[in-house]
């Protein structure tokens, strides 16, 4: 029996000819990313915790989650970052200017080799995946290791494979896929997830990105994607690094393998405090009154997502007492929006644009909820206290769905004001 794409990687990774589910592999890593977060461990100084790192070249770090520093602890933290890259020479380091939300700046640059492994220590990790990629999130230890050692271990899980047919309707995104199969299939704990399909050239990279990044959200181990010529080409644009895209084997075994027609995908919402099991068509919350609209995170602030929004809020106003906030994932994504028109088209529509950053997505800054208020967002997560005071309720959607909501005053279909493709 064969591989499957996860398998495959960590099976070049391990030196091992092959592996199967249940087995523990110890494996090199090929890029381990750090963000502003992780130097809580280290003091001011930087260099506390580690004392030599495998090698300075696998690394990169990223400021993201609290940027520009909202706090004195958070500027001390991005302090302590500035010294622990200057002390090991690490050449891949975003600042405040040049950076975004990790993930995003990962996949700017084509950090995220195909066939390679990749770890952080955020949840979102698995973003990665998009690119061909085995890529997880790991606790703090396990990256101190890896940066250490450059090795890092997990344990094989079964691989649940998606066939990705046709193409989706307009004003439908992969935000709307994934809320499908979240809300038909449930958690994927312990489990990979593996996407590919006929419809695989009609998906742009960052569409594939918004599901494997969600990924998380189905408790995944690994998220990847098939690499197509698609990918090879944006790779190959961004990163002059040799690498060696997996497929799976055409006898790879699957726990299980389910067809996905996108062309029969509707808009979705994810209901407050929980994404498993808990969609239902927009039309079932429709009319629902909302304070706040968010589009961004690493998710759903890329310039496909920015250019949705921008297509529907196009010659109209955000409903009196409605906040569209709308944060890129990176400043590269920033700057490309605003040549395009989008953030000009967004702002004057009455949407506040922010910097790259996290921001509100895991209430950090720059858009917390108050007491009793409702939100309609197109981030990562809407449970509870997520995004500010925990009576708050968080409803989740796609971008599009979010700024047609973010017009009406209310949960809305989209259709009636998107003009532009799917994305």
């Amino acid at each position: 029996m064969g591989m499957t794409i996860v398998e495959k990687i960590l099976a070049r990774a391990s030196g091992a000819a092959k592996v199967s589910p249940g087995d523990m592999v110890v494996v090199d890593v090929d890029c381990v990313v750090l963000y502003d977060g992780n130097f809580f461990s280290f003091g001011k100084a930087g260099t506390r915790d580690v004392l030599k790192i495998k090698d300075p070249d696998r690394v990169v770090v990223i400021f993201d989650h609290e940027v520009p520093a909202p706090t004195a602890q958070a500027a001390a933290l991005q302090d302590g970052g500035r010294a622990f890259v200057k002390q090991f020479g690490i050449k891949r380091f975003h600042d405040v200017g040049r950076s975004g939300i990790c993930h995003a700046v990962v996949a700017d640059n084509a950090y995220a080799l195909p066939g390679s492994v990749l770890v952080a220590s955020d949840s979102h990790t698995c973003s990665a995946g998009a690119f061909n990629c085995a890529a997880r999130g790991v606790a703090g230890p396990d990256i101190m290791f890896a940066l250490a050692t450059g090795q890092t271990w997990f344990k094989v899980g079964e691989t649940i494979r998606y066939d990705l047919n046709g193409r989706l309707p307009r004003g439908v995104s992969m935000k709307d896929v994934f809320l499908h199969i979240a809300g038909t299939f449930g958690a994927h704990a312990t489990q990979n997830v593996e996407f590919g399909g006929s419809g695989l050239p009609y998906l742009s990279i960052n569409a594939r990105r918004t599901m494997t990044t969600m990924g998380a959200e189905l408790s995944a181990e690994f998220a990847t994607f098939e690499a197509d010529d698609v990918l090879i080409d944006y790779v190959k644009q961004r990163n002059q690094a040799p690498f060696e895209p997996q497929a799976p084997d055409a006898d790879a075994k699957y726990k299980d393998r389910r067809a996905i027609d996108l062309s029969r995908i509707e808009p979705l919402v994810a209901l407050p405090d929980a994404v498993i099991n808990n969609s239902v068509p927009v039309g079932q919350v429709a009319g629902t009154v909302i304070q706040q609209a968010f589009i961004g995170s690493c998710a759903n602030g890329t310039l496909d997502d920015l250019a949705a929004a921008a297509s529907v809020v196009a010659g109209r106003q955000v409903a009196p007492g409605v906040r569209l906030i709308v944060t890129p994932a990176t400043q590269a994504i920033y700057l490309r929006a605003l040549k395009a028109g989008y953030v000009e088209t967004l702002m004057e529509a009455g949407a506040v644009v922010t910097n790259a950053t996290c921001g509100a997505c895991f209430g950090g800054h720059m858009g917390l909820l108050g007491p009793g208020e409702t939100c309609l967002t197109s981030s990562t997560r809407n449970f509870k206290g997520r995004m500010g005071d925990p009576s708050a309720r968080i409803y989740m959607a796609s971008p599009a769905t979010v700024a047609a909501s973010a017009l009406a005053g209310t949960i809305t279909h989209p259709g009636e004001f998107f003009q532009g493709d799917a994305s």
